[in-house]
């Protein structure tokens, strides 16, 4: 059999294949486009059964104790009681690490942890906490506004929550979210013949 220079020729042979990769490029680009419609319409599906609501959490209770300021830090004891509040009909959630910290005027006053807990569908849950400032060093700015909130009687904090949870649907559960929450203004009193507390609500992100 003779063989001619076309059948010779390899630049010819691979000029004829190279229409098929626009073919699979196609494919591919289909595909993609099937698979993330069908990943919104399973969150659509999921949304519509189970509606989720967002979490919500609110400072109960905020008390002052051993209040001190001594060269430039401060010494104090900061007893909270906050409510979490889960109101989804068909979603659990799971606290797996729980901070709450105290701030004022932009520095970090007081840090303690939670420990984890479960919270169930439509539960509210009170978590009381206390912060130990222990000789914490001060901005020369807070140590001022400190002391003179102290001759008013009360000082303006902010709380803050941040916490790693899971939100469980039947048996599936989710990987970790971060929830943070921020609680402010919250009054706390220097004086402890005061027990008088204005709940106040948080901005709760997820």
């Amino acid at each position: 059999m003779e063989i001619t220079k076309r059948d010779r020729d390899p630049d010819r042979r691979l000029t004829l294949r190279r229409p098929r990769r626009p073919r699979i490029l196609h494919c591919v680009a289909i595909t993609a486009v099937s698979l993330l419609a069908l990943v919104g319409i399973l969150v659509l599906v999921f949304w519509l059964v189970v509606r989720p609501s967002l979490l919500r959490c609110s400072v109960e209770k905020a008390h002052l104790q051993g209040f001190n300021i001594t060269d430039n830090t401060l010494s104090a004891t900061f007893n909270l009681t906050l409510e979490v509040h889960n109101p989804n009909r068909k979603v659990a959630v799971y606290y797996d690490r729980v901070e709450v910290a105290v701030w004022y005027d932009g520095q970090m006053l007081a840090l303690n942890e939670v420990a984890p807990f479960y919270q169930p569908r439509r539960d509210v849950r009170m978590l009381k906490v206390d912060l130990v400032a222990r000789s914490r060093p001060l901005l020369s700015s807070v140590e001022t506004s400190l002391k003179q909130d102290r001759s008013a009687g009360e000082a303006a904090v902010e709380v803050r929550m941040r916490a790693m949870v899971r939100f469980k649907v039947g048996l599936l559960k989710t990987d970790h979210y971060t929830l943070r929450a921020y609680c402010l203004p919250v009054l706390v009193r220097f004086s402890s013949s005061v027990t008088q507390f204005q709940k106040v609500y948080c901005d709760v992100y997820i």
